[in-house]
C-alpha cells in the first residue's frame, strides 16, 4: 500500500459509466461532465484547497470503516492541506474530484510519487476513492478516465495500484483500465483484528498512449 503521508491506498469502485473532458483553461483541468450507470451527472475537475474539508471526511470514513487504507488514525484538516500540497494542476502528480450537481464530493481519484527516489520519477502511484453513495453509479471509472487522459500527455512509464483483498470491484476497475496483476504482498498489513494480503497491479502507459500519438520523451535524459 501507499505511503499514507503522500499517497492513499485504494478503494473499489464497480465498473461506471462514461466521462467526456472538453479542453482544459489554461493552468487546470476543465470539468469533465459525464452521466453514471443510472444517467445522473457528475463533474471530474482538479481538487481545490476549498475540497479539504469534504477530503478528509471521505479519507476518514475509510479510515474507519475500510481495510482498502492501513491509516489506523483519522487525520486532521491541516495534515489533509498538507498532503494536498503534493498534487498540481499540471505534471504527473494529479489530484482530481468528482462533483455532484449539487457540490457535494463523490470520490477522488490521485496519481502520486511511486517511490521517493528521483530513478522511480517515470512512475507513479495510482488510487480513488468513492463516496458510498456514489458506489456503483459511474464515478470511479469517471475519474480513472480524466486522471489517465491527463497522464497520456507526461513522460511517464508506469502507473501501479495496491489493493487490500478481497476487493473484486477494485480489481475489476483496474483491469478495465488494463491493469494486469503482478504479485500479492501476503499477511503484509493488519486491521481490525485481522491481517490483509495486498494485491499489485501494474499499468503499461507507453502501450495505454500508442494509440494516441506515441510516448512522451523524459525531457531529464
Amino acid at each position: 500500500m501507499a505511503d499514507h503521508r503522500i499517497v492513499d491506498g485504494v478503494v473499489g469502485s464497480a465498473p461506471v459509466g462514461d466521462a467526456r473532458a472538453p479542453a482544459p483553461p489554461p493552468g487546470g483541468v476543465a470539468p469533465a461532465a459525464g452521466a453514471g450507470d443510472a444517467g445522473w451527472a457528475l463533474a471530474v475537475r482538479a481538487a481545490r484547497p476549498d475540497d479539504i474539508p469534504a477530503l478528509t471526511a471521505l479519507y476518514n470514513h475509510y479510515v474507519r470503516t475500510s481495510e482498502a487504507t492501513f491509516d489506523l488514525d483519522e487525520w486532521s484538516e491541516a495534515q489533509r492541506a498538507e498532503w494536498f500540497s503534493h498534487y498540481g494542476t499540471a505534471g504527473p502528480h494529479r489530484l482530481l474530484v468528482a462533483e455532484a450537481p449539487d457540490g457535494g464530493l463523490l470520490g477522488y481519484a490521485s496519481s502520486s510519487p511511486f517511490r521517493p527516489r528521483a530513478g522511480y520519477r517515470t512512475s507513479v502511484e495510482v488510487s480513488v476513492y468513492v463516496d458510498p453513495g456514489g458506489q456503483g453509479r459511474g464515478v470511479g471509472r469517471a475519474l480513472y478516465r480524466e486522471l489517465f487522459d491527463l497522464l497520456d500527455g507526461q513522460p511517464l512509464h508506469r502507473a501501479y495500484a495496491g489493493v487490500a483483498l478481497p476487493n473484486p470491484a477494485s480489481l475489476a476497475l483496474h483491469h478495465g483500465f488494463g491493469f494486469r496483476g503482478i504479485g500479492t504482498f501476503t499477511e503484509v498489513g493488519s486491521k481490525f483484528g485481522r491481517y490483509i494480503d495486498v494485491a499489485w497491479l501494474e499499468l503499461d502507459l507507453e502501450r495505454r498512449r500508442s494509440g494516441r500519438g506515441g510516448p512522451v520523451p523524459d525531457p531529464s535524459g
